[in-house]
């Protein structure tokens, strides 16, 4: 079964120099909450307070920080404890200790000269929750909780703030809802009918005795 990952994107990464002359440690956000986001023109996003608790927390949690979503690119990973998730009060945090590879130095010279501020998440709602607000035009998702966070990456580049995969995702989600919406209107209007109709044909008996 073919899990669809979606994909966000969000400025703002920074370079904390260390005194132990090691690579400096990036510090950024990967997420912020309470923010709509436009997908594509056809929804909005928000993602709510605590939405990445369970997944960051969880025992198989095993998020791999990456550059430009590449997985032979890895600059650090949760289970060696060289990436580090949080949340706060604003969002999801990141804190990354890249490996000492000219390719890590080369990225940190980026950043620093500001070439390079962006960074991303990659995660699927399969197990989460997410709600959706229909009355608005276009419709606002809100993701309560993430089903799993895959990755998070320093993008060089990133033009859209999701993958096609994930719009497809997202109308499916939204039409999902509108149905269950409709199942539920059509449910709840036949059982005021019959009742109705049971409630005639009481007065009716009544009325004859």
């Amino acid at each position: 079964m073919t899990i669809e990952r979606e994909i966000r994107l969000l400025r703002g990464l920074h370079v904390e120099q260390r005194k132990d002359n090691k690579p400096p440690t990036l510090r950024g956000y990967a997420a912020v909450f309470d923010t709509e986001t436009d997908i594509a023109g056809i929804f909005r996003e928000r993602i709510a307070r605590g939405a990445f608790a369970d997944a960051i927390t969880k025992a198989s949690a095993d998020v791999h920080a990456l550059f430009d979503h590449d997985t032979g690119r890895v600059l650090g990973r949760m289970k060696a404890g060289t990436l580090r998730l949080a949340e706060d009060d604003k969002g999801l945090t990141v804190e990354i200790d890249p490996p000492e590879t000219q390719d890590a130095r080369d990225l940190i010279a980026s950043i620093e000269r500001g070439d390079i501020d962006q960074m991303s998440f990659g995660f699927t709602m399969r197990g989460g929750v997410q709600s959706w607000d229909d009355s608005q035009s276009p419709p606002v998702r809100t993701i309560e909780q993430v089903g799993e966070l895959f990755e998070v990456s320093i993008v060089s580049q990133g033009a859209y703030p999701t993958t096609e995969i994930g719009v497809r995702t997202g109308i499916r989600d939204l039409e999902e809802y509108r149905d269950a919406r409709r199942r539920h209107h059509n449910f709840s209007a036949a059982a005021i009918r019959i009742r109705r109709r049971m409630d005639l044909g009481l007065r009716t008996r009544r009325t004859a005795r």
